[in-house]
């Protein structure tokens, strides 16, 4: 199994691009403020589910999963900035809403299932 086989690193790559096809329409004001900030934190979900799928351990790997879900409730932050100053539309945060629930869903039993292999 490789890290694009995983649904969780899948989906925030998906997120990621999506977010990053929102923020470059922005004007200049928006992106070096709020957009810089959503895209770095969209980016790093992803980013840290692939350093983690690279470490050796569960441990590290369960550590570096535990980043990517602060990143993405980073990134839901953003977003709702990003709605309530009119820079996304009410249907794209419909869209990122689920997205990002659903992958916060598949993340938490990502984490739980590294969890039942420390206890083995």
């Amino acid at each position: 199994m490789t890290i694009d086989d995983l649904e969780i690193y899948k989906l925030s790559i998906i997120i990621g691009e999506d977010i990053w096809g929102i923020v470059m329409k922005w004007d200049y004001f928006a992106k070096d403020t709020i957009g810089k900030q959503l895209v770095r934190s969209a980016d790093s979900v992803a980013a840290n589910i692939s350093e983690g799928y690279g470490r050796f351990h569960f441990k590290e790997e369960k550590q570096f999963l535990f980043f990517a879900r602060g990143s993405l409730h980073e990134t839901k932050t953003f977003i709702s900035k990003a709605h309530s100053r009119k820079l996304i539309s009410d249907q794209k945060y419909i869209t990122l809403n689920e997205q990002t629930e659903l992958l916060g869903k598949k993340l938490n039993s990502f984490i739980n299932s590294i969890n039942r292999k420390l206890d083995q």
